[in-house]
């Protein structure tokens, strides 16, 4: 059993992850730590974390980046290892979570789905094969109308994941409006689609003379992020001092 503290449980991946660890005889949310307490949790809630004295094996944060410093000092000071799923750290911030990482084990990745992890691995062995065959490759990214970043985190991890078995010779082309030329061979092109409430499609296009082949993820809701933070907590007790991501959950 791997007992479980939820960091930012009253917001809407904290209130998913809880059910999800509900339904999920391996694991056991033993105490919730967010701003308020609306006293409707079956945990106990703590609004300063310094005050949560729950024996626990991982801590799962999804709260806000201002939170996250201190979140870091408390796992460091009680080698509680962490998920770290919250978004838009500074470098500062990073370089802190490295720092921490030094000390307790830290699994961050750009997508807590098990799918966009196992697509990452599925596109380095097709990239090897498709960009030696002269395929162009593209990544359309499709996400909802209050998303304010683009292109998404994960459409960078895709290109990324693609260049770094490119060893890094290609560029990154996130608009053509200006341009004026035929497409160069080593680029790979990222373009951004905002609307509605779609909450995260992903097109990995690798376009070639007279086929195309296309690798896709779609969410249909935010429980898939939910889903592979729980499974990164199980993987992630117990762990040694070091940064992990979803690669070394997924094997």
């Amino acid at each position: 059993m791997t007992r479980v503290i939820m960091h930012g449980c009253n917001g809407k991946m904290g209130q998913t992850i809880s059910g999800l660890i509900a339904a999920d005889p391996e694991v056991e949310l033993v105490a919730g730590i967010d701003a308020r307490d609306d006293g409707h949790n079956p945990y106990p809630v703590f609004t300063d974390i310094e005050k949560c004295d729950v024996e626990a094996d991982c801590l799962i944060d999804f709260s806000a980046a201002p939170a996250v410093e201190r979140m870091l000092d408390y796992c460091v000071a009680r080698k509680l290892p962490c998920v770290l799923c919250t978004t838009g750290l500074s470098e500062e911030q990073l370089a802190k979570v490295k720092k921490a990482s030094e000390q307790v084990a830290i699994l961050k990745s750009a997508n807590m789905s098990l799918g966009i992890n196992l697509l990452l691995k599925m596109l380095k062995e097709a990239t090897a094969v498709l960009a030696a065959a002269d395929f162009d490759i593209e990544i359309v990214e499709k996400h909802h109308n209050q998303k304010v970043d683009a292109p998404s985190g994960t459409a960078l991890a895709l290109a990324d994941s693609i260049n770094e078995k490119l060893n890094r010779e290609y560029d990154y082309v996130y608009d053509r409006s200006s341009r004026r030329e035929k497409r160069p061979k080593k680029e790979i092109g990222i373009s951004a689609v905002r609307g509605g409430t779609i909450v995260g499609d992903h097109d990995v296009i690798f376009a070639g003379a007279d086929e195309v082949i296309t690798f896709s993820h779609r969410a249909y809701s935010k429980a898939v992020f939910g889903k592979g933070a729980v499974q990164a907590a199980k993987f992630l007790a117990g762990k040694s001092a070091g940064m992990y991501d979803m690669s070394d959950v997924i094997g």
